[in-house]
């Protein structure tokens, strides 16, 4: 476990991230075409809150990020953190960050990098001595603090990068794609220790492919395609709980069943034909029209051979969104840090 939290400068209200039509711009190629990698998003964080930003390869996310943390500049739009401009130095002293991808010169101990780290902070030689072996200890590093990282795995490195993000006490913790390079054991050991960040009043921003393990810990998103926001709040407004659905399994005879069947589902806009294989017929339906698929299987001779409930998850919200749901003619994504901005 950390230490007690460090005291700092509260908000007069508990928003620590604001995001007001952000847009980020380049201009790549000879010819300087135009690439909107970020396109009029907004969205806001609250203390103690974990969301999820999340989208498809491309869509803008490392991008937000960068402008979110001063490494670019927006072509448009506002950001503040803790109700100050985000390029206040005091603003960004309170936030710990973790890139998709850490590096560190392998000659080096991860006590080293992590005692380098905290002069950039300007954290004094005590603290320091006191918070590092902590940090290691809690990550699993700390049969590992002597050893250079020329010898660490890949999710090892991934560790260090998250005890460096965390080495300044931070308030807000940005961590691009955190279960790269993890195994299962890692991945469940960084969601518990995301739990208990969260349960210590920090607030946490993270991207993530593995959207199981984001539906987990996260109580709010912000999907992107091809650079615009297509959904955003709290996941129990999102995710449709209050809707009951059931997948089954039935051999059909023929065409004809076939037929009847789909003509019996057309009743609920919800509802559809997954998959029809080698006589095999696999849907999804309300709940509550189990029954009538029951009775119709039976008149045109087809048998039900599964049945079971289906949960809204994060996967098929995202599915829904961000591949259902794409913005026709789009042009969007993360350029190259080169890019220029207009």
């Amino acid at each position: 476990m950390t230490e007690p939290r460090a005291g700092g400068a509260t908000p007069s209200s508990d928003e620590i991230l604001r995001v007001d039509h952000l847009s980020k711009t380049f201009r790549t190629g000879l010819l300087g075409r135009r690439v909107e990698a970020v396109r009029d998003v907004s969205f806001t964080m609250r203390q103690g809150q974990v969301l999820g930003y999340l989208g498809p390869n491309g869509s803008g996310k490392t991008t937000s990020i960068k402008c979110l943390l001063g490494l670019i500049q927006p072509s448009a739009g506002d950001i503040s953190l803790f109700g100050l401009p985000s390029r206040d130095p005091m603003a960004r002293a309170r936030i710990g960050y973790m890139p998709e991808h850490p590096y560190f010169y392998d000659y080096l101990k991860p006590t080293e990098v992590l005692d380098y780290v905290g002069q950039l902070f300007g954290l004094d030689a005590d603290t320091r001595k006191r918070r590092i072996p902590m940090l290691l200890e809690r990550l699993g590093l700390g049969h590992a603090m002597d050893r250079t990282l020329r010898g660490f795995s890949k999710g090892m490195l991934q560790r260090v990068g998250i005890a460096q993000s965390l080495l300044n006490d931070p308030d807000l913790l940005i961590f691009d794609e955190p279960m790269s390079g993890l195994d299962p054991v890692g991945r469940k050991e960084l969601r518990d220790l995301m739990v208990e960040l969260r349960d210590e009043g920090r607030s946490l921003f993270l991207t993530s492919h593995i959207l199981s393990d984001v539906e987990s810990v996260c109580d709010s998103v912000v999907i992107l395609n091809q650079g615009v926001a297509i959904a955003e709040g709290p996941l129990d407004s999102l995710l449709r709980r209050d809707k009951l659905f059931s997948a089954a399994t039935l051999k059909v005879p023929d065409e004809a069943a076939i037929s009847a069947l789909q003509q019996l589902l057309s009743a609920w806009p919800e509802a559809g034909v997954d998959q029809v294989t080698e006589g095999v017929m696999t849907l999804r339906l309300p709940s509550g029209a189990v029954p009538q698929l029951s009775a119709r299987a039976a008149e045109v001779g087809a048998t039900l051979v599964e049945l079971h409930p289906v949960r809204d998850t994060l996967e098929e919200l995202f599915m829904r969104k961000a591949v259902t749901g794409a913005t026709a003619g789009a042009e969007g994504s993360d350029a190259p840090d080169g890019g220029g901005a207009r």
